[in-house]
């Protein structure tokens, strides 16, 4: 049995990603972040669904094409379809940002 809040890490360059689960069809993982943020400019896009939960600290998320920001806090959740071009505006620096990502097709 393992932990979600297994060995977090204090503080980090780049966020942690660690698969909890994989097959074919879905990819459960844990995501660290210690205050990143997607650089300007760019998008994140992925090739499947990802659902995610926001376990613990705060996050702030834009989507191409809108003009307000989704602001994240602790048991938050919500579904980002393939393709959707998105960012990671800011995490919480000074404690772990912990998401549960699931990616699914």
């Amino acid at each position: 049995m393992a932990s979600i809040f297994d060995e977090l890490p204090e503080a980090l360059p780049d966020e942690q990603f660690i698969a909890l689960l994989e097959s074919d069809d879905v990819t459960i993982e844990r995501i660290v972040s210690t205050g990143q943020a997607t650089p300007d400019g760019e998008w994140l896009v992925q090739d499947k669904h990802e659902w995610v939960l926001l376990v613990s600290g705060g996050a702030t998320l834009s989507f191409e094409g809108e003009t307000s920001t989704t602001v994240m806090a602790a048991g938050d959740y919500l579904t980002i379809p393939a393709g959707t071009r998105h960012r990671v505006d800011r995490t919480i620096e000074g404690e772990p940002t912990i998401w549960l990502a699931v990616h699914y097709t």
